[in-house]
């Protein structure tokens, strides 16, 4: 980024983050997710960075979020409040710890090792209690720092706020308040109830409920409260974090239990990783991890910028919304000729991974959005879900925005793009542009790509890199031709050499007897998927006798409707499919299902799968559940039996705690199935 670009950028970045706290943490309202907020807070830190000459004292940078809200008596801080500085990768945790050993080693003159306190970060609203001669007398929101709302009245209400401590001693302690979701989901029942409409979230119920004026609302809504900071005590202070939260629980607060002492940030990592896994099985929100250094000495030698403490951080886990800016919108072609709109974006960490694409699936999605080149977007991604463009944040608008429109001609082929008819009767047409031509050379490379892919003929070592170099050097025009190979061909080809041709020529051979379902997958028939192409292989058994079956006698079987029939029969009877199909069993056995052996133990079953499984595959996981006699969906539902999850399980997770169904692990799975 060029100094301009940078002066450009920061006065949007700064005008949004600040009326977005405002909404946030003020009014508590939330037009973006506190994780999109997040987002832009970073961009804004990384470019004061690189540019410091141009911070300003009035940048979100420099000060803490929120202000006091008119009708409750303000209160000027004993103490000083801070917030943490956020870090979102092993790599910042990484930096921070470089950053608090040198500091140390600068002001002691010799090498120290800190060691760390590591809690999690509760998604609610802060709240600092004075307690005089151990008893409570004024509980107050942060505001920004200095000046804070006197919310008193409304924090006795609340069942784990001691009134008076175990000890008659003076001292100032911070606390998180929030609304566990179980209470939630109750208070949401209600609003159901009586019609009204349902809360976002419990962290903004939080926020609204400690701002009420009539405590007895407050009293309702039973909220928690943990606390984890001293401020100021009375008498010896502890000399770690770790003794402070002992203290604490002496004095009779609630603490949270899960606090860790860590020699190493390697042992901070791991308990990040431990709980980005478990957080969901808590009943409270959290988003994230608090690290602190742990010696009390160590924490007053490092002090505070002017805005956050320099020996503590919050790790947040993986974002599933974060921003960034589209730099190009191109279209890629489908395997059944449909052309995709796909988003460039400048490259952005969501979830875990780098992104650096998005689907807009296509032009009325643009249309909807209101998407163009040189937006700033908010991109959402959870667990396996595709990253998907959710938001325009039209405030960044410059006027240098370009808009896209579709092509109308294709960009490999050149020929006519048209939307097909739709319904029965073609009484409408598809969202989707589709390639008029039957040959376009880049709808048949991923039709090549499709089928090698796991969801069919699953040959290892033929992914699209490899297919290009067959392609490119002329080695293959057809599926076919790939079961044709021969070893001198590959080694021909650059990247091969005696070892990766026979690993290929190997895996392909494995490849030359395919059961019938996934026979019918590799075909890329539009409308046909993978549990369409199960239950034709069921009923029909061979592919004769699918590819003589009339739309009449397709639509009598559950599951193919008079659409999906229409695009069997129009597949089948195409004169060059048929070649394709003619080719391809020549060179390959396609067996009945039934032949690999079929179980009863989850019939009528239906699976959700989620995240990342220990040590199966999506695929294998699915083979298990189908030859089992189950069924597999892409979404939860009432109708949902089972949601197997793994690791990032995503917002299926959420979906089937919501709705009740059961969650079971890898290892549940497999005793189901007797393994």
């Amino acid at each position: 980024m060029t100094k301009k670009e940078a002066q450009e950028r920061l006065p949007l970045l700064r005008s949004a983050i600040e009326t977005y706290r405002h909404k946030y943490h003020v009014l508590n309202e939330s037009d973006i997710s506190e994780e999109a907020l997040d987002s832009l807070k970073h961009e804004l830190l990384e470019i004061e960075g690189l540019f410091p000459d141009l911070v300003t004292p009035d940048s979100p940078s420099q000060r803490v979020a929120g202000a006091p809200l008119p009708g409750f008596t303000k209160v000027t801080h004993k103490v000083a409040q801070w917030s943490f500085n956020d870090a979102f990768s092993e790599e910042d945790m990484r930096d921070f710890d470089t950053r608090v050993k040198k500091m140390l080693a600068t002001e002691y003159g010799k090498t120290v090792i800190p060691t760390y306190t590591a809690e999690l970060k509760i998604d609610g609203l802060k709240i600092v209690f004075e307690y005089q001669k151990g008893k409570l007398v004024t509980a107050a929101t942060r505001g920004n720092g200095t000046v804070g709302e006197d919310v008193t009245e409304n924090v006795k209400t609340i069942l784990s706020v001691p009134l008076v401590l175990k000890e008659p001693i003076d001292c100032i302690v911070e606390g998180e308040a929030y609304m566990t979701k179980t209470q939630f989901e109750k208070l949401n029942q209600k609003q159901r109830s009586l019609g009204l409409e349902e809360f976002a979230n419990p962290r903004n119920v939080t926020a609204g409920t400690i701002r009420q004026l009539d405590p007895r609302i407050v009293s309702e809504r039973n909220l928690s409260v943990f606390v984890y900071d001293i401020a100021r005590i009375e008498g010896t202070a502890p000399e770690s974090q770790d003794e402070e939260l002992a203290r604490l629980a002496e004095l009779g607060f609630r603490v949270n239990p899960h606090a860790k002492h860590c020699t190493s940030m390697d042992d901070v990592l791991a308990y990040w990783k431990l709980w980005h896994d478990k957080k969901d099985k808590e009943d409270y929100l959290i988003d994230g991890v608090v690290v602190k250094v742990s010696e009390c000495e160590y924490q007053d030698t490092l002090g505070y910028t002017g805005k956050a403490p320099r020996w503590g951080i919050a790790l947040k886990f993986p974002a599933e919304q974060v921003t960034t800016v589209v730099e190009d919108i191109a279209v890629q072609i489908g395997r059944t000729g449909v052309i995709t709109p796909v988003a460039h974006l400048r490259p952005v960490l969501v979830y875990g991974s780098t992104v650096s694409r998005a689907t807009l699936h296509n032009e009325d999605e643009i249309r909807r959005l209101d998407v163009r080149v040189g937006d700033t977007v908010v991109l959402q991604k959870a667990g396996d879900v595709i990253p998907d463009i959710v938001k325009v944040l039209t405030e960044f608008r410059t006027g240098k925005e370009q808009v896209f429109d579709m092509p109308t001609e294709c960009p490999e082929c050149g020929a006519a793009l048209v939307r097909k008819s739709v319904g029965t009767k073609g009484q409408g047409t598809s969202a989707a542009l589709y390639c008029t031509n039957t040959a376009c050379p880049a709808k048949d490379r991923r039709v090549l790509y499709h089928f090698t892919s796991k969801h069919a003929f699953d040959i290892e070592h033929l992914g699209p890199k490899n297919l290009d170099l067959l392609l490119d050097a002329g080695l293959i025009d057809s599926r076919a031709d790939i079961f044709t190979l021969q070893k001198g061909d590959l080694l021909a080809l650059p990247r091969f050499a005696e070892k990766s041709a026979d690993n290929l020529l190997s895996a392909i051979a494995k490849r030359r007897t395919i059961p019938l379902d996934r026979f019918i997958v590799s075909l890329s028939i539009a409308e046909v998927g993978e549990e369409t192409a199960r239950d034709l292989a069921k009923h029909f058994k061979t592919i004769e006798n699918i590819r003589t079956a009339s739309e009449e006698v397709l639509t009598t079987l559950d599951g193919v409707g008079p659409r999906v029939a229409h695009s069997l029969r129009a597949w089948f009877t195409n004169s060059h499919n048929i070649k394709v199909l003619d080719d391809l069993l020549a060179q390959v056995t396609v067996t009945d299902i039934s032949q690999a052996g079929t179980g009863t133990r989850l019939i009528g079953k239906v699976f959700v799968l989620t995240g990342t499984l220990p040590s199966l595959e999506r695929e294998q996981a699915k083979t298990l559940i189908l030859s089992h006699g189950g069924k597999v969906s892409s979404a939860v539902s009432s109708k949902t039996s089972y949601v197997l999850a793994g690791e990032n399980p995503g917002s299926k997770l959420d979906e089937a705690q919501k709705l009740g169904v059961p969650v079971v692990t890898e290892a549940e799975f497999l005793a189901m199935v007797g393994k």
